[in-house]
């Protein structure tokens, strides 16, 4: 249920509140009349969140800055579908790939992630959605195409997990060290950095690109470390990531996307509304 709800919404707590309100209505309900209890329940979760989603459209519009998800730190969560879920499964947590989702309509989004995905059938998708079959067919084959398109060069293999915490660590040090140059040899030459402060912290509220000012930025910010700082590498959205923390509290969250062994993109969420659900140190 909540992979369905964060990958539709974004929102950690939106996607637990409506997990739980699922379950709720399903226990309060006549379940000797529920025939396929799994459907029952997705199909919940589904229509509410469209309506979060219909509901948060202006909302989104005034936005602002750069809009990203919230991040999801899978030792957190007991909603987490468990260890069990493919490499690939986890990518489709990626910040990167719940970005393209955004994009898509309402209906597009709920039958791709739950065929694409989740993996289900189109009888069990249509009986979720309220489609026929043979729609939920047209529409996830719009939606694949959609995602083909915005992905672009994201279609490229991401680097193996692995892989990339190696190259997170080595991004961390050349920040905290202040090597300009290993920065730069990590970076793509158009890498672009996207920060998510909601308005509600100081943050780049365009995103910046090309690793002549991705870097200064990232040095400059890292001149500033408030007091009590501290760090820990992290499985973030089923990659690997960066918390910050001040005083032990949370104050940001790195995420990544890589093509072939340099860093393409960069996002920091520092809204606090986003990322208050992690825990303290």
């Amino acid at each position: 249920m909540f992979s369905i709800a964060y990958r539709m919404l974004g929102n950690v707590e939106d996607a637990e509140d409506i997990v739980q309100e699922a379950f709720l209505a399903w226990s309060e309900g006549q379940r000797e009349q529920i025939r396929n209890s799994k459907a029952y329940l997705c199909k919940i979760v589904a229509n509410r969140c469209i309506d979060r989603i219909r509901a948060s459209i202006k909302t989104r519009e005034s936005y602002v800055g750069p809009w990203l998800p919230s991040p999801f730190l899978e030792e957190e969560s007991s909603l987490f579908d468990g260890p069990a879920e493919s490499y690939l499964h986890k990518e489709s947590l990626s910040t990167a790939y719940l970005l393209l989702l955004q994009q898509l309509t309402w209906a597009e989004r709920a039958v791709f992630i739950l065929r694409e995905v989740l993996q289900f059938d189109y009888d069990e998708i249509a009986d979720i959605v309220g489609k026929s079959s043979a729609n939920c067919r047209q529409i996830f084959r719009r939606a694949r195409g959609a995602i083909s398109g915005l992905a672009g060069s994201a279609a490229s293999a991401p680097l193996k997990p692995e892989a990339l915490r190696e190259k997170v660590e080595q991004f961390v040090n050349a920040i905290m060290s202040g090597n300009t140059g290993q920065l730069v040899g990590m970076l793509k030459a158009d890498a672009t950095m996207y920060s998510d402060g909601g308005g509600k912290v100081t943050a780049a509220v365009r995103p910046i690109q090309g690793v002549e000012r991705v870097v200064p930025f990232l040095l400059g910010v890292a001149g500033k470390i408030p007091p009590g700082f501290a760090y820990r590498i992290a499985a973030v959205n089923g990659q690997t990531g960066i918390v910050c923390y001040s005083e032990g509290v949370p104050i940001n969250v790195f995420t990544f996307r890589a093509e072939g062994d340099l860093i393409s993109e960069i996002y920091i969420v520092l809204n606090p509304d986003k990322i208050s659900h992690i825990r303290k140190l």
